[in-house]
């Protein structure tokens, strides 16, 4: 049976923890800022956990981390 590749983008954009759980980046931190509050844009610099309902698709494109 054929190795099964791991989708390079999400390998650069996604991390494991221990467990298994999945850390990830948050959106909406990359440009208009002005707009946005110092309070938000602290927290936009924070990592986050990838939700319960993406983590199985997740896992797919990962399969062996």
């Amino acid at each position: 049976m054929p190795k099964v590749k791991t989708r390079k983008s999400a390998a650069k954009r996604l991390r494991f923890n221990a467990k298994g759980k999945v850390k990830r980046a948050r959106a909406f931190a990359s440009h208009l800022l002005s707009d946005k509050s110092p309070k938000r844009k602290r927290r936009l610099r924070k990592l986050t956990w990838v939700s319960s309902a993406d983590q199985k698709q997740v896992e797919r494109l990962m399969p062996y981390a």
